[in-house]
């Protein structure tokens, strides 16, 4: 076991060196700059590569052509960086290329508050780019799941063969704190799949329906065209109608026939709960101490907080909510991760937003809360 003193960031850095990361490509933004500053220390320890670009766009471009080359392959930004890197992203996922993606949201839009919280990019990260995507989108709400989530991100970029978001709020990203982690040998790593066989019989986008690719990495004897156009089984871009219907239904599929295995939630005090609140990141902090609060007060209050945002499998989280239940999804926004809630349920539900920079506070929220019970 290891135990450290340290910040969100920084800790991010630590899990994706675990999870056998070996290049970051990326530019310094606030409130992000940390992942990329502990990266270049610790990638040439471990014999890994880090480049700083000359933007954000080049950032997310070279780390792509290194997860081709078979390398586990990160970035990191905030909002207006993820806003450059989106054709990218999109190149990503039609590509098949695995790669975690990190946001520390900070307040927006455009350049907005550089220093402050939000979790105004909930809805951007659902569909980061133009045409049918779907998104795999993680988040931590402590600085333990701070390390799980990260390792947690890139087995599923390995996995699913696509671009996988770690967003963090700011709160998140910066706070300090003692964390107990396990010794890097005992967390379960997944590398991506590689075909064995002669190469002229390798067809990586020959594959069935909901499944990923299987890219072999470049310069090891296997030859395929990569494109960001719709593509055959061999990569090669293609027009026909057919071939490009069932591309884009298996890249969406592969994702939304897996929504139910990996879904992970976090429930505390649902037992006997008549409000349940929705909460992710550091709001669920928040939420924490104001539930004690509600609950000394004599009101059955509890909190679900899903740990993987997108892909919201409907069966599972409606299955935690009765129907009787009053339902409140606390945000730092305007209101954006409460239309998914109702979407799932079936049926509005009540939200508190605040956007001004600032962590909510959970007398604040206590007290929002007893308006809407």
């Amino acid at each position: 076991m290891r135990e450290l003193v340290i910040n969100g960031n920084e800790l991010v850095a630590i899990a994706a060196i675990d999870a056998g990361c070996k290049f970051f490509g990326g530019y310094p933004i606030t409130p992000s700059s940390e992942i990329a500053h502990s990266m270049s220390n610790l990638l040439p320890k471990h014999n890994g590569t880090f480049i700083q670009m000359e933007d954000e766009i080049g950032g997310i471009c070279v780390a792509l052509g290194a997860s081709m080359s078979g390398t586990k392959a990160m970035t990191a930004s905030s909002g207006p960086g993820i806003s450059l890197k989106t054709e990218q992203i999109g190149y990503g996922f039609m590509a098949e290329i695995p790669l975690v993606i990190v946001d520390v949201m900070r307040g927006g839009p455009s350049t907005g508050l550089p220093t402050r919280v939000s979790q105004g990019d909930i809805e951007f990260l659902k569909h980061p780019t133009h045409g049918d995507f779907k998104a795999v989108v993680v988040t931590p709400s402590s600085l333990e799941e701070v390390y799980f989530q990260t390792i947690k991100a890139f087995n599923l970029a390995e996995e699913l063969m696509t671009p996988v978001f770690l967003v963090l709020d700011e709160t998140v990203g910066h706070m300090y704190g003692k964390v107990v982690l396990p010794d890097a040998k005992d967390v379960e790593i997944v590398n991506r799949k590689r075909f064995v066989g002669e190469p002229k019989d390798y067809m990586p986008y020959g594959v069935e329906e909901n499944t990923p690719a299987v890219l072999n990495p470049f310069f090891e004897g296997y030859f395929y065209h990569v494109t960001g156009l719709h593509h055959g089984k061999a990569g090669f871009p293609t027009e026909d109608r057919h071939l490009a219907q069932s591309l884009v239904e298996r890249l969406c599929g592969k994702i939304e026939s897996q929504a139910e295995r990996i879904a992970e939630f976090k429930q505390y005090s649902l037992e006997d709960a008549e409000c349940v609140i929705v909460a992710y990141g550091s709001v669920c902090l928040a939420a924490l101490e104001a539930i004690q609060i509600l609950r000394q007060m004599g009101k059955k209050v509890g909190i679900l907080s899903p740990k993987i945002l997108y892909p919201l499998p409907k069966e599972s989280f409606a299955s935690m909510i009765g129907a009787q239940q009053k339902v409140i999804v606390v945000e730092l926004n305007r209101g954006q991760y409460v239309y998914e809630v109702e979407h799932m349920l079936g049926r509005k539900v009540e939200f508190i937003g605040q956007f001004d920079g600032r962590p909510i506070d959970p007398d604040v929220m206590a007290k929002e809360i007893l308006k809407k019970m």
